[in-house]
């Protein structure tokens, strides 16, 4: 376990550095010129329709979150700290059931289908809209800071059950919303979805869904792995 290593005052700095390159990378991401090389972000559902982008808000919000709660144990007393208190469950449950498995999932996904056929997830004709740097802000990136909170503080983890239900809750909510964009304006959010049929797309969001729930599932073990089981709920 590495909880003796624990400085609170490099752990908030590292959750402050973390906050500031999210919002960097969420900044230059909403800053991106629309082109109609982009043309979907132009229409109904803008950049809400990519879960790259919902990832970035997440990650975002998370390490957000995480600052103040470090600068208020910091600089305020234990008895006054209600603050931080109240923001832990929250902390812990972006964590553990959206941040850890949506992000891990949107760069092996991504860099999958790139190695892969990259037209089916970023055509070539993006490179000259986006730069190089970029597109690892939105897909890169993301991985080593899952890694760095990983280690950084341990998390306290629902049950199973709550914690499946949860992710499962956000990834039946995101599958309803990018149909729901289909049905409204005609448009798929990815090119993959454009080359399959109806089995091929009912195969996809099942693997989809089976490893977001390995990566959490993932998240979990890693993190009692890390840091033992006294922070997992017991129930």
């Amino acid at each position: 376990m590495v909880g003796r290593l624990r400085d609170p005052r490099l752990e908030g700095f590292v959750h402050l550095f973390c906050f500031l390159w999210a919002l960097f990378s969420l900044s230059q991401n909403v800053g991106l010129p629309h082109s109609v090389r982009r043309e979907s972000e132009n229409t109904y559902g803008g950049r809400w329709k990519y879960l790259t982008f919902i990832n970035q808000i997440l990650q975002t919000l998370l390490f957000g979150i995480c600052t103040i709660v470090d600068f208020h144990r910091m600089f305020i007393s234990a008895k006054k700290n209600s603050v931080s208190s109240r923001l832990l469950p929250l902390r812990d449950f972006i964590f553990s059931v959206l941040v850890f498995p949506v992000g891990l999932f949107v760069a092996v996904t991504f860099w999958t289908l790139y190695a892969y056929d990259r037209e089916l997830v970023y055509p070539k004709e993006l490179d000259e809209i986006n730069p190089a740097w970029l597109n690892h802000t939105m897909h890169t990136t993301i991985l080593p800071l899952l890694l760095i909170e990983l280690v950084t503080c341990p998390h306290k983890y629902l049950s199973k059950l709550k914690g499946v239900v949860g992710l499962s809750i956000f990834g039946t909510s995101y599958l309803t919303w990018i149909l729901w964009v289909n049905y409204a304006s005609g448009i798929w959010a990815y090119p993959i979805l454009e080359v399959l049929g109806i089995p091929g797309k009912a195969v996809l969001f099942s693997l989809s869904y089976l490893l977001m729930i390995g990566f959490y599932v993932l998240g979990e073990h890693l993190t009692k792995l890390l840091w033992g089981d006294f922070r997992k709920h017991k129930k």
